[in-house]
């Protein structure tokens, strides 16, 4: 009997183990799947919020550019308020403008001639004076002792000049009877002759004695107005030394300024031409007129240092408004343009090829006058009290500029007389756009500071 074939044992394990394709004991085959809808759902809400923030971002964009569209249609359709001023036609004085001083026509220090106490002052400080008005007066009486002295030694001489006559006249006489020599009578003529040059120099003595008595009285030379008093009475005063007061003329007053040399031979030519040029004086803010000149002489050399040749100019100063050492601004009238076309520089705009003003043209069918009138937001307030509200539209008008006078400026082209041109409120405008118009109560006093400025017309 063939022995039993053995049995083969499988070995056993406690741990479990996944047979290829089949599922692992105890796991769930749904959940793998649960977890890839998850993240697929995840996804499309990601992108589901990020295209709603894109489209709602796009959106609002649209909105507000169709907002600001809409804003500029409504504004370009609203009427833009504005300040305007008229363009004037009228003549205008074409001046050069200096820096001056203001200097006395005739100014004197009053210095005694003699030494001596002060012993009266007769102005008040600040006086107008004549000339020949008695200023002060210096003790006379050590001037009249010498003055009496030098009568007495005329006296003396005179007598003994008589003396002398009388023995020449004798001694003349026994000559021509042959009684005393030539040489007695030579010396007898000298003497005489002594005498004579001693009474001419006792004349000049008293002449001077007196002098000095007269400039014991201090008078003014000139008409003009006194300072300050610079010794009081009691004082002792040197000759040609102490200085007592000073003396300045005010009517007519001086006022010397400068010009560049470059303008000089135009100013001199006129000046040939005309033999007079009017100059205007204005205070140093160059706004205020002061007083009306005439221009009367130019220094004969250009300063080397600064390139300017010193002018003077004369004015009346009839109510003293310009005071000595007073800084001014003069303005040299060298011609009359006449017909000109004169607007506020203050429409004048620049762009990089030419210089232009908002012209204004009014609506053919204007706005009542008792409409009120927007406020505008320049420095005058354009709805004010007797203002004359209007309407129009504003055009880009080119011009040329002619010169520039003050505030004011004068055009070759671009504008006519009477046109309506923007001042104030241009930061606004475009070509074509609607305009409330004003002009504000103060315009005519400006216009008269501005021909003030300009100088007579």
């Amino acid at each position: 009997m063939s022995p039993a074939a053995p049995t083969e044992q499988v070995p056993t394990s406690t741990y479990a183990y996944r047979v290829p394709g089949g599922d692992a004991p105890g796991e769930n085959p749904q959940e793998p799947r649960k977890r890839g809808w998850l993240r697929w759902a995840v996804l499309v809400v990601l992108l589901s919020l990020a295209g709603l923030i894109t489209w709602r971002t796009v959106t609002a964009k649209r909105e507000e550019r169709a907002t600001a569209v809409r804003r500029q249609r409504a504004m370009a359709n609203q009427a833009v308020p504005v300040q305007v001023a008229p363009v004037r036609q009228e003549t205008v004085p074409i001046y050069l403008t200096g820096l001056g001083t203001i200097t006395p026509y005739y100014s004197v220090k009053i210095i005694p001639r003699v030494t001596g106490e002060l012993t009266n002052v007769y102005f008040r400080e600040g006086q107008d004076v004549r000339k020949g008005a008695e200023l002060m007066t210096i003790d006379p009486r050590p001037y009249q002792a010498t003055l009496d002295q030098a009568k007495g030694q005329l006296a003396r001489d005179q007598a003994q000049l008589h003396n002398n006559q009388a023995e020449y006249n004798r001694y003349k006489a026994l000559y021509d009877q042959g009684v005393v020599s030539k040489e007695q009578l030579d010396t007898m003529q000298s003497n005489l002759g002594q005498f004579v040059g001693a009474i001419q120099g006792d004349e000049a003595a008293i002449e001077a004695a007196q002098l000095n008595i007269t400039y014991c009285h201090i008078k003014s030379p000139i008409d003009g107005k006194v300072g300050l008093r610079q010794v009081d009475p009691g004082n002792l005063v040197t000759a040609n030394t102490t200085q007592t007061v000073i003396v300045n003329q005010f009517r007519p007053i001086a006022v010397y300024f400068t010009l560049p040399e470059d303008q000089l031979q135009r100013v001199l030519a006129k000046l040939r031409q005309d033999h007079k040029l009017d100059a205007v004086a204005f205070d140093r803010s160059d706004t205020t007129q002061l007083e009306s000149g005439q221009l009367t002489a130019a220094d004969n050399q250009i300063d080397v240092t600064t390139g300017t040749d010193k002018l003077k100019a004369v004015f009346a100063n009839t109510d003293e408004k310009l005071f000595p050492n007073q800084f001014v601004n003069v303005h040299l009238i060298l011609e009359q343009r006449k017909n000109s076309i004169v607007v506020p520089s203050a429409a004048i705009q620049h762009s990089t090829d030419n210089d232009y003003v908002w012209l204004v043209k009014p609506d053919a069918n204007p706005a009542p006058a008792d409409q009120p009138a927007a406020s505008g937001n320049g420095s005058g307030a354009p709805g004010s009290a007797g203002s004359k509200p209007g309407s129009g539209t504003v055009v880009m008008q080119p011009v040329v500029i002619d010169t520039t006078q003050g505030s004011m400026v004068v055009l070759k082209s671009g504008l006519e007389a009477n046109q309506q041109v923007v001042v104030d409120g241009a930061d606004k405008l475009q070509d074509g756009a609607k305009v409330s118009t004003t002009v504000a109560v103060h315009h005519r006093v400006q216009k008269q500071q501005q021909q003030q400025q300009l100088g007579p017309s």
